[in-house]
């Protein structure tokens, strides 16, 4: 596979390589793991996705259902009701590129309808089978994310023989399946899944192997933000407390070759990516090459 080239989102270029960019986390639900209910409504939402841009957010992601442990699944007509009014009101405030936070291709077809710009699907194409061709036909780039199960099992099901090896093996299927349905390769971002069917050692392993997952040559997302592997590291419950702990592991995944860092807290993570970034892509030797 050749190495993805830049990627233009209406009139962003995102230079893979170049430095480090940040997809701020805007939870459009009541149950979200660290900010539920604080953004499910219109105005809070804009107010938030206003500050993450101010604060250096190159993408606002969207969601409407909640993928922490054990969430319930809603319907797709709730997912929606959540999702386009904020998606709607942000789409003429902001021009930073938007994506939506689904695995219903009912829902991103309505979300790029109303004027998002990637899909980012937790299950890799691999909930709907619809996804990946009505992904096709909206001609935007996607997020494919290794997981196992769904959110409501998926912390049962983390007994994996060689853990890097078998994410390399299910981001490579899908790869396939979405250049297959018409995807260009260009438009396939990969994420490994931080805390989705992981354990504790097993989400440390991941930074440790993340260059393993270069050999895609798609761009890498990882999004480890206050996520809990960092709370039981810092003996912190509260995941709005780790932000400390989340500058270690950002700093950490761009070291090891992350593309773009999912967070919540942008300010401070933009300090982080360009610090980080001035050191770690200064000398193409510091990189793990392909």
């Amino acid at each position: 596979m050749p190495r993805s080239s830049n990627l233009i989102i209406r009139d962003r270029t995102f230079e893979w390589g170049q430095r480090t960019y940040l997809m701020g986390v805007l939870n459009v639900t009541p149950d979200s793991f660290s900010d539920g209910g604080q953004f499910n409504a219109i105005a809070p939402a804009l107010a938030q996705a206003q500050a993450m841009e101010a604060a250096g957010a190159d993408i606002i992601d969207i969601g409407g259902q909640s993928t922490r442990p054990g969430a319930e699944q809603i319907s797709p007509a709730e997912e929606l009701d959540r999702v386009l009014p904020v998606l709607q009101v942000l789409r003429q405030e902001i021009p930073v590129p938007i994506s939506v936070d689904t695995t219903r291709s009912e829902v991103a077809t309505a979300a790029v309808t109303a004027g998002a710009d990637i899909v980012n699907d937790i299950s890799g194409g691999t909930f709907d089978p619809e996804m990946l061709p009505s992904v096709a036909k909206s001609n935007v780039p996607i997020i494919l994310m290794h997981i196992r199960g769904i959110p409501q099992n998926m912390q049962q099901m983390t007994d994996y023989q060689d853990l890097l090896r078998e994410i390399y093996n299910f981001l490579f299927k899908q790869i396939a399946a979405a250049t297959a349905a018409g995807i260009n390769q260009d438009k396939i971002i990969i994420d490994p899944g931080i805390g989705f069917a992981k354990n504790y050692e097993q989400n440390i392993e991941i930074f440790r192997r993340l260059p393993e997952l270069r050999k895609l040559n798609c761009p890498i997302l990882v999004g480890p933000s206050r996520k809990s592997f960092i709370g039981r590291i810092l003996n912190q419950p509260d995941p709005k407390a780790r932000v400390w702990g989340t500058a270690a592991a950002c700093c950490a995944a761009i070291f090891t070759g992350a593309d773009i860092l999912r967070i919540h807290d942008v300010k401070e993570m933009r300090d982080v990516c360009l610090v980080a970034d001035a050191i770690f892509r200064k000398s193409s030797s510091v990189l793990p090459v392909d």
